[in-house]
């Protein structure tokens, strides 16, 4: 299997390449040459087979001969040894054919942790077989940089720097990262918001002339190709679960950075019956407005009680709309350009092809409160506000009562104690046992402006020898 730029101006990578690179040279994203295709039959086969076997199958094509099946198999397995349920990501229901798949069992209570322990083993095993030392740069709205700490802390090849929003992230979120004491994992806390520090990883991506020789920089954000592998697994575990292939099944996702309902979009693609996909966002609805009405024009961040879909630039969208443009990497670069300076207008092609399969749905934090509130009340059941929001867009959404829909549940309501407690629950949620005495645990962070230089001499400055 090759990958290749959705911007067209790389020649195609190898599997291990596209995974330390992150970012393509060109500013686009990895994506394979071509998508494995599984029959019905033999997606059926796979009924009854472990979370970890079933990943195997669907991952094997994508990593082809890039190391044995064996060492996949192992790698598969101690990645998802983590997790604190049996059942990996299992499926609770909350209404007639409305399903929760609960996504939030691995080390640190979000869905981020079914890709970044794997990412982190994968880096691990990699690294060692090329004697390479690597730099982790990456940026957070909350969740991705405590999974891809504690991902990637033991692995002795890598240096971890994760910038997030300085005050813009829940408290448990940020303990979640800066309590983990380590010489090789160092926070940054930005003067600004998500898309800042993305653009800065951006940014530092495509000039990495400040980091000593022989360093590189390498991506846990959803750029990262073995993000968005791992996390195509689950949509095939639940509709397998829910009577599939024979049986359609739709999906609603909470949405930040587009790669867990690409994923989705990938796993129809490979040949799962998914009859619909609905973009849940909050009011930074720039996903909405692009499906709904043609809009994807930029507007200033709202700070919300769902903070991990404060995100008004959707890296991963770029790689739907790259097959939306029949692969026409010229247009992407275009296209992408458009949006840089504000505004992007899809065509009328791309955009009814896209909504033959999307819905969208946007919904404040008035409306996220008044869900958990709700469900708390008919179903004894406690939702964290992104999970809240995407069961509110499944429901509004949905095209037919027949078809399982599956809420991801993206978090564990004990990282969002503000809005759990806005919505009327009593105390702050229980953290589990291993996360106890979160709060008593000491920090360790620097809190730096919104500069490039300042960010990338700080990098340079902390790099281990």
């Amino acid at each position: 299997m090759r990958f290749v730029s959705t911007r067209g101006g790389v020649e195609p990578k190898s599997f291990e390449d596209v995974i330390l690179t992150g970012l393509a040279p060109d500013g686009g994203l990895f994506v394979p040459e071509h998508i494995p295709q599984f029959s019905q039959q033999e997606i059926a086969s796979w009924a009854g087979l472990s979370y970890q076997d079933l990943a195997l199958k669907v991952m094997t094509p994508f990593v082809a001969d890039a190391m044995p099946e064996q060492d996949l198999k192992t790698l598969i397995d101690d990645s998802y040894s983590t997790f604190r349920h049996n059942g990996i990501a299992p499926l609770v229901q909350t209404g007639h054919n409305e399903w929760i798949m609960e996504l939030f069992h691995g080390p640190t209570l979000a869905f981020k942790d079914f890709a970044l322990q794997f990412l982190g083993n994968l880096l691990d095993y990699t690294l060692e077989k090329r004697n390479q030392k690597v730099v982790i740069m990456g940026a957070t709205s909350g969740d991705t940089g405590s999974a891809a700490i504690e991902g990637c802390r033991r692995c002795s090849n890598i240096d971890i720097f994760i910038l997030h929003p300085h005050n813009r992230v829940s408290d448990v979120q940020r303990r979640q990262m800066t309590t983990v004491m380590a010489g090789n994992i160092h926070n940054i806390a930005l003067h600004g918001n998500f898309d800042d520090c993305q653009n800065m990883v951006k940014s530092s991506f495509a000039d990495q002339s400040f980091l000593p020789d022989g360093r590189q920089l390498v991506a846990v954000n959803s750029i990262n190709w073995a993000r968005i592998m791992a996390q195509i697994v689950y949509y095939f575990w639940a509709a397998l679960s829910l009577g599939g292939p024979a049986r359609k099944v739709s999906f609603s996702v909470p949405t930040g950075n587009f790669g867990d309902i690409f994923a989705g979009y990938l796993a129809h693609k490979m040949g799962l019956p998914i009859e619909q996909l609905v973009i849940a966002t909050n009011q930074n609805d720039i996903l909405h407005r692009c499906i709904s009405d043609n809009d994807h024009s930029t507007r200033p961040l709202e700070q919300s009680l769902a903070p991990s879909m404060d995100i008004m630039i959707s890296s991963n969208f770029e790689r739907l709309l790259f097959d939306l443009y029949d692969r026409d990497g010229s247009a992407i670069a275009g296209l992408m350009a458009d949006a840089k300076a504000g505004h992007m207008d899809l065509s009328d092609s791309a955009l009814t092809q896209a909504r033959e399969l999307f819905s969208s749905y946007r919904c404040d934090d008035e409306g996220m409160v008044g869900i958990i509130r709700d469900t708390y009340a008919e179903c004894d059941y406690l939702l964290d506000p992104h999970t809240a929001i995407g069961l509110e867009a499944a429901r509004q959404c949905r095209s037919s009562a027949e078809t399982p829909m599956i809420t991801l549940a993206t978090a564990h309501p004990a990282k969002f104690p503000d809005a759990v407690k806005q919505a009327g629950y009593p105390q702050d949620p229980e953290l589990p046992p291993h996360m106890a005495d979160l709060f008593e645990r000491e920090e360790r962070f620097t809190v730096l402006d919104n500069d490039q230089d300042a960010v990338q001499q700080f990098i340079a400055g902390h790099i281990t020898v």
